[in-house]
């Protein structure tokens, strides 16, 4: 429960009807609301690595998966790899905010979450519900990814489809090295839809 400068219990993801005020603005009071996060992302690692045939591996140089680096201390990172080079990976970054960066194919960063200002009104459980639905998307094989260059510059798109809709979007990334552009084009162009992660290998 957290509390405004005048007592009030703040309802986070409620406060505002209507715009903002001016001074909420680039202005971040109880980060901490945002710690679950972290807990709802540690159990998608548990699940992902019991339900699917993944790889799992965690340590500071995993975190430069990220296209772009973290804002914010990396005080963790894991990636779970499916064993088929169809699927697309999955990179959680933990940062000391806190949120969760996630990598998710080749090219494409998402944040949980974006923001954390005051105007922005987010809480711990809208963030986790969309971490939750990516993560899960993705290892259902409803996740692709899209590579192109407009104006001599990268535009990365990526779409999500969930069962009860989709999301798609892209940005320009001049900052892309040559060669990770390279290495990406080459996989995209053969299939730009990810695959359905593999089941666990049986063990009897």
């Amino acid at each position: 429960m957290f509390r405004d400068t005048d007592g009030q219990v703040i309802d986070y993801g409620n406060r505002w009807d209507g715009s903002p005020p001016d001074d909420t603005y680039s202005v971040d009071t109880h980060l901490e609301r945002f710690a679950p996060v972290h807990v709802i992302a540690e159990a998608l690692i548990a699940y992902l690595r019991e339900n699917y045939d993944v790889a799992v591996e965690e340590g500071e140089a995993v975190a430069g998966d990220l296209l772009h680096p973290a804002y914010h201390d990396v005080v963790r990172a894991v990636r779970v790899r499916p064993n088929d080079p169809a699927c697309a990976s999955l990179t959680m970054v933990f940062t000391a905010y806190p949120g969760i960066y996630l990598h998710a194919g080749l090219l494409n960063d998402f944040h949980y979450p974006v923001c954390g200002c005051d105007a922005c009104d987010s809480n711990w459980q809208a963030e986790a519900d969309d971490l939750e639905r990516q993560v899960l998307a993705v290892a259902a094989g409803n996740y692709r990814e899209t590579l192109e260059r407009r104006e001599g510059d990268p535009w990365v798109g990526y779409a999500f489809t969930h069962t009860d809709g989709a999301s798609s979007g892209g940005a320009r990334e001049p900052g892309i090295s040559s060669e990770r552009f390279d290495a990406a084009e080459s996989i995209l162009k053969a299939s730009p839809g990810w695959s359905r992660w593999p089941s666990p290998a049986s063990t009897s």
